[in-house]
């Protein structure tokens, strides 16, 4: 029993050594690297670009939303009654105004000529014979032959017969019209659309069925819809309210962000408005030679309305958009970095103006934000690395 006390012993005495033995070696091995022991920090600053805030004359870009709409739109719709016989045009491409269309059974309105014709012929020999009658009357009323109320009531037939051409003439003229609504002409020049009928479709005139439509694709319409107070912000900034409409510029944003490329020119601002809504309607005129915009679109408009002095542009990549807004990372003199919340204006070119957040002087990272944290010191590239703190001197002494 003794010599298993004594193993036991033994055993325990050799495994506590054991594990100090290692526990010294991993403490040792961890103090000189400073890897994950060691203190936060302690690698190189990251390395970003920044640039200095400085103020100067920016441009005062409003940016509003708005559709595009046609300058003209016709509705080609039917005139005559029938069965459409057959489509003249291609649909979705150009056609000029008077352009064949459409063509209308015709048989029917044929048929009504021909009868309006008949009924005008009727009415012709009708007041040819009551002229006659008028004529063998005039010397016989010299003599007393006829009595006066004969011939008052020969004239008045005549008349009556006179009336009668000219109701039947018009007639005629009325079916020969609608023979000629038959076939149905594009109102104006532009771009038609899809047709709305196809062969053999009973098209009736009192309906005015819709058979196309038209659009004239150039120039082009953007329209805006603000509120009245954001527009009259926009008429007194930088004297927009003194200047015609056509001198101010307006520039297009396309759905997909990319820039139109073609200046626009203010032709409209609605002169009352809407008491439901509280907006008004802003018009400008686009050239639209490459048919790019299309009626509908949704684009974003940017008006310039004169210059702000001291205004603050900064690169678009600086900017950071989150839940709580814009934010900018700022330098401070000791060469920490902090963020800081920014208001923003519109954008011009590829910067947007500041409108509030920073002030002139201040320097704010542009590339390279995304791998700093807040509170950390960055190194500027282009700029003097900071001096390394005094290294501790060594203790003298020892064992």
């Amino acid at each position: 029993m003794f010599a298993r006390f004594r193993s036991l012993t033994l055993f325990l005495i050799a495994f506590l050594v054991t594990a100090l033995s290692l526990a010294a070696c991993s403490g040792g091995e961890a103090a000189p690297g400073g890897g994950a022991g060691g203190p936060p920090g302690s690698g190189p600053p990251p390395l970003v670009v920044a640039v200095t805030v400085r103020a100067q004359d920016v441009p005062n870009i409003v940016e509003l939303p708005g559709r595009i709409a046609a300058v003209r739109t016709a509705e080609v719709r039917a005139r005559a009654d029938g069965i459409v016989e057959r489509l003249l045009f291609r649909e979705g491409t150009d056609v000029a105004a008077g352009q064949p269309l459409f063509r209308i059974d015709q048989r029917d309105l044929v048929q009504q000529v021909a009868q309006a014709r008949a009924a005008l012929s009727r009415a012709e020999a009708a007041r040819g014979n009551a002229a006659s009658v008028i004529r063998r009357y005039a010397p016989l009323i010299r003599e007393r032959a006829v009595s006066g109320q004969e011939y008052d009531a020969a004239q008045a037939t005549l008349r009556t017969e006179t009336a009668n051409v000219a109701d039947a003439r018009a007639t005629l003229a009325r079916a020969n019209l609608a023979l000629g609504y038959s076939t149905v002409r594009a109102p104006i020049s532009g771009r038609i659309g899809r047709a709305l009928v196809t062969e053999g479709a009973l098209v009736n005139a009192g309906q005015a069925t819709l058979l196309a439509t038209i659009e004239q694709p150039s120039p082009i319409y953007a329209v805006f819809t603000q509120s009245s107070a954001a527009l009259l912000d926009l008429r007194l900034a930088g004297g927009a309210a003194a200047r015609p409409l056509r001198e101010v510029e307006v520039r297009l944003l396309l759905a997909n962000g990319q820039d139109y490329g073609v200046v626009g020119r203010l032709d409209f601002a609605d002169q009352t408005v809407d008491p439901q809504t509280g907006s008004q309607i802003l018009r400008a005129v686009f050239a639209n030679g490459d048919r790019l915009l299309l009626p509908g679109q949704f684009v974003r408009g940017r008006i310039a309305v004169g210059t702000t002095a001291g205004g603050i542009l900064l690169p678009a990549r600086a900017i950071q958009f989150g839940d709580r807004g814009s934010s900018v990372i700022v330098i401070a003199a000791d060469g920490t970095a902090s963020p800081r919340p920014v208001q923003l204006g519109g954008q011009v070119g590829g910067d947007w103006t500041i409108k509030g957040g920073l002030k002139a002087g201040e320097r704010v990272i542009i590339d390279g934000w995304q791998k700093v944290q807040p509170g950390q010191k960055v190194q500027v590239r282009g700029a003097p690395p900071a001096a390394a703190p005094p290294a501790a001197a060594p203790q003298q002494g020892g064992r």
